[in-house]
C-alpha cells in the first residue's frame, strides 16, 4: 500500500494537507518507519532551551508539540483500529487545543518524551502490520468524515512530518 493507491472517498480534504508530506514511494509500513526516525532523530539533537521555546504567544513549546503527535497518534490508532474491526459506531473527534495545555509535557524530559514516543510508534507499526489489504481499506466515520484505516496510518506519518517541517522553520532558524 502506497500513498498513490488512496482514493479521494477515503479521506476529507484537510487531511490531505498530511498525507501530502509522504513520500508516494513508500508504503505505509515504511513511512511509519521512516519519519519515527526523522522525528526521533530531530528531537534528540534539540538543546533544552529550545525545547521549551515558543516562538509566538500562545504556541505549543517542541515538547508540547512531541506530546501532541503522540496523542494525535493515539488516536488515529485507536480509530484504525475500531475501523478495522468493522464498527460502525461514529467516532467524536478531539480538540487539540484541550489537550496541549493537560500534558504536562514541559515538565518531562525528552528522554522519557522520546521513550513515550517509541513506545506508541511500535504499537503502530504492530496494528498496521496486522491489517490485511480489505482491513486496510475499511472505512469508518469520526467527527463527522468517511476515513480509510490505511488513510489512518498515512495521516500519522504525514502529520508528523508537518510538525517537524514547523520545528524546523519557526523554532530552530
Amino acid at each position: 500500500m502506497f500513498t498513490s493507491d488512496l482514493l479521494d472517498n477515503e479521506y476529507v480534504a484537510f487531511y490531505g494537507n498530511y498525507i501530502r508530506f509522504v513520500p508516494r514511494n513508500l508504503s505505509l509500513l515504511d513511512s511509519l518507519q521512516t519519519s519515527f526516525l526523522e522525528v526521533h532523530s530531530f528531537f534528540l539533537e534539540v538543546t533544552e532551551e529550545k525545547l521549551h521555546y515558543r516562538y509566538a504567544e500562545g504556541k505549543w513549546t517542541l515538547k508540547e508539540m512531541l506530546l501532541h503527535i503522540i496523542d494525535t497518534e493515539r488516536i488515529m490508532s485507536y480509530r484504525a483500529l475500531r475501523f478495522g474491526r468493522k464498527d460502525t459506531t461514529p467516532l467524536a473527534g478531539f480538540e487539540q487545543d484541550d489537550y496541549v495545555p493537560n500534558s504536562c509535557a514541559n515538565e518531562r524530559n525528552i528522554e522519557n518524551l522520546l521513550e513515550e514516543y517509541s513506545t506508541v510508534r511500535m504499537a503502530t507499526i504492530s496494528l498496521f502490520a496486522s491489517f490485511n489489504e480489505v482491513t486496510l481499506k475499511q472505512i469508518g466515520m469520526s467527527n463527522g468524515n468517511f476515513m480509510s484505516v490505511r488513510a489512518l496510518g498515512f495521516i500519522i506519518s504525514g502529520h508528523e512530518m508537518h510538525h517537524l517541517q514547523v520545528a524546523k522553520e519557526r523554532y530552530l532558524p
